[in-house]
């Protein structure tokens, strides 16, 4: 959290011209010492603050500082705006306060140019986006309980305590990154299976994170040759790289594709129909048939 709070004490400074370390400390909720640390970070940085002692003293800036002439370039700022614009779309709770700031700061306004939607989330998924990334700016242990699917005979709900590291997107769903401390080695959750989340006040030393084939619900990548029927270009043109596919004289696609083995590779699959054929390979074709069996059996 330290560079939104050198960026808020630029601001600060720029519009309230001396600052003693005593408010700064107070509005930050830190100590003085980190505070004047936060003033040594700026001067490195370029940024011409310093202090006065005695009565009347304070933190300020040189008269006719501009920040945006003196750290960074004009295409730095907007690219910082950009991004700050584009997390907006995952309502962070900062990103709107901070974007609102640098913008009058840069006095310039950010490109809409990109338009994420996850509004599909339901609560505690986007919940736990926000606690989740609060504990891994502040280095905070986070303890949940997780339903866990992947490479399981039952199914059973376990406790779980990671040091996390990282929020990751893949097969439209959000994974939680992070060292297991119940499992000892690197793990990835999946947010809508976890359940009872607490971010505890325990902090942990940053370490180096490695993917490993422990992750959960993350099997490995299997290519998988399908035949799909014309009836269904629109949704081969929607979900696939058809400029890669072999098109039939009939009009059929075959597409080749890597996916992971796991329950919604099947969901997709199934919901093509009678107007989809896995090809290869022989163990995907075998799995689909029993679950087409079974799905059959239910009404006869």
């Amino acid at each position: 959290m330290q560079i939104y709070r050198l960026f808020e004490i630029v601001y600060i400074l720029l519009h309230q011209k001396l600052v003693t370390a005593k408010t700064l400390a107070k509005r930050f909720e830190v100590s003085q010492r980190t505070i004047y640390r936060d003033i040594e970070t700026l001067s490195i940085a370029g940024i011409p603050v310093y202090t006065e002692k005695g009565k009347g003293g304070g933190i300020s800036l040189l008269p006719d500082f501009v920040l945006n002439k003196s750290l960074i370039s004009d295409r730095e700022q907007i690219e910082i705006l950009t991004a700050l614009h584009g997390l907006s779309n995952i309502k962070t709770p900062e990103t709107e306060k901070v974007l609102q700031k640098l913008s009058a700061i840069f006095q310039k306004t950010a490109t809409n140019w990109l338009e994420v939607d996850f509004s599909h989330w339901s609560y505690p998924t986007s919940h736990f986006f926000n606690d989740f990334k609060k504990a891994i700016l502040e280095h905070r242990i986070a303890e949940f309980d997780y339903y866990s699917a992947y490479g399981k005979k039952t199914r059973n709900m376990t406790r779980r305590r990671i040091e996390p590291v990282q929020l990751w997107f893949k097969s439209k769903s959000w994974y939680i990154r992070g060292y297991c401390l119940t499992r000892q080695e690197t793990r990835t959750f999946k947010l809508t299976r976890i359940k009872n989340l607490n971010i505890t006040n325990e902090h942990f030393t940053e370490r180096t994170i490695e993917k490993t084939t422990a992750d959960e619900d993350l099997p490995p990548d299997i290519l998988i040759k399908l035949k799909i029927k014309p009836e269904m270009a629109d949704r081969v043109y929607d979900e696939f790289d058809a400029d890669t596919a072999e098109i039939l004289p009939d009009g059929s696609f075959v597409i080749q594709v890597l996916w992971p083995e796991d329950e919604w590779v099947y969901g997709t699959l199934m919901s093509y129909g009678e107007y989809l054929e896995v090809l290869e390979p022989e163990n995907i074709r075998e799995t689909l048939k029993n679950k087409l069996s079974k799905s059959l059996k239910i009404y006869l």
